[in-house]
Parts: C-alpha cells; sequence; structure tokens
C-alpha cells in the first residue's frame, strides 16, 4: 500500500477514536464535526479511504475501519502514546503540554524509531494520560475494573488511573488542585444538589464539579 498523507493518517485515527465511542459506523456528519470541515471534504476523503481498503463505507449507514485499516490506527495509536510518554517522561514536559507535539511526530514513518523508543522507554504499557499503547502487534493491555469519580459513593477510596480529557485546559485544572496519575483520593461527601463531591487528596479537601468527575478515572483500594 502507498504511503499515506498526513491527513489521510488523522482521518483514520479520528474514525477508530469513534468507533470506539459508539461501536457502530461513524456517520459523515459526526466526522466532520469531529475533523472541524466540509461534509463534502469528508465524503471525498471517505472515497479515498475506501479506495485505499482502509475503510468500508454503505451509503446513509457510514463508514467503519476494514482490518487493515484498524491496524493503521493502532499503529498510530502507539507511535502518539509513547512519544507523550517520552516527552513527559524525559524531556519534563507537562502532561498538559504533549498532546499536539505527539499529533506530529506520530506521521514518523520510521518502524525501527517506534521499536526503539519503545525499547528505550522499557515497553510502557500506559501513556501519562493513563490510555493503553498498543504493542508491536497492536494488543492493548485492558486494565482491572475501573470506574469514573463520579461513580463513587461517600468513604469510598481510590487511585486516579486516567482521564477521560486530555485538553491542556483540563489537564491544567488537575494540576492546580494537585491530582495526577497515582494520587489516592477518599470521596467524603456527595452533594444531591449537583453531584459534585468533595474529595481528600494530599490532606486537603477539594470540591470537584459532576463535569469533571466524570473525566477522572480511578481503581477502587
Amino acid at each position: 500500500m502507498d504511503q499515506l498523507t498526513q491527513s489521510e493518517e488523522n482521518y483514520i485515527k479520528a474514525i477508530y477514536s469513534l468507533q470506539q465511542k459508539t461501536s457502530s459506523p461513524v456517520g459523515t456528519n459526526d466526522l466532520a464535526d469531529r475533523m472541524d470541515t466540509k461534509a463534502s471534504s469528508v465524503t471525498d476523503m471517505i472515497k479515498r479511504l475506501s479506495d485505499k481498503k482502509l475503510i468500508q463505507y454503505k451509503k446513509y449507514k457510514g463508514c467503519e475501519l476494514t482490518d487493515n485499516g484498524m491496524r493503521t490506527a493502532l499503529k498510530l495509536i502507539r507511535k502518539h502514546r509513547l512519544w507523550e510518554t517520552f516527552l513527559v517522561e524525559k524531556l519534563n514536559f507537562g502532561w498538559d503540554e504533549v498532546h499536539e507535539i505527539a499529533e506530529q511526530l506520530e506521521h514518523i514513518q520510521s518502524l525501527k524509531l517506534t521499536d526503539q523508543l519503545d525499547k528505550f522507554l522499557n515497553y510502557p504499557k500506559f501513556d501519562p494520560h493513563g490510555d493503553p499503547i498498543p504493542d508491536a502487534e497492536g494488543e492493548i493491555q485492558q486494565r482491572e475494573q475501573s470506574f469514573k469519580l463520579n461513580e463513587l459513593a461517600m468513604d469510598q477510596s481510590a487511585v486516579v488511573i486516567g482521564v477521560a480529557d486530555s485538553s491542556a485546559s483540563f489537564l491544567r485544572f488537575l494540576d492546580r488542585h494537585k491530582i495526577n496519575l497515582g494520587s489516592s483520593i477518599c470521596v467524603k461527601e456527595v452533594y444531591e444538589f449537583d453531584d459534585s463531591r468533595e474529595i481528600l487528596i494530599n490532606d486537603e479537601l477539594v470540591t470537584l464539579s459532576a463535569a469533571a468527575t466524570s473525566k477522572i478515572t480511578v481503581q477502587l483500594v
């Protein structure tokens, strides 16, 4: 198969992400919203990706990745998350700074570089945001049972293992409250009015909104 353009790779990754959320074919309008472009541009790209056997498209139903398309998406995700890990662990970037840089680096084609990067980092299973890193075969390690923080009841204790929102603004919000991966927390109060929660973390009480707690992934301890 011919080398893909960066735009084609970005579409493949977007289709993968939308498929994971809905477990159903991805509609043209949903993809246009995700890519912040016109539906006509999406239609052109769908034809290109379909011609390259990376997606299957059915009129009025949407598109989904073929096996080859899925492998391509997982390779991109692997590179992206390895680069994020490298930037945080080795170059001291903040976890709120790395997404856009990794978006650029993920398009480097060298398989040897990706494998050497993985080895250099000692084969990490999760990136700085708690997302799983596919291995060289595209396999993803599944976590043990996890919950969103807004699912915890009063007096339940947990450890933060991931975030469902890796936007810089949300990560900076967590930094301000000294919440990061590995943080031990305990729910001290659940407010019925708005489902916000008072959390004990680092011996300090912090009140978090339902919107915030719905984006924090935890495991019970």
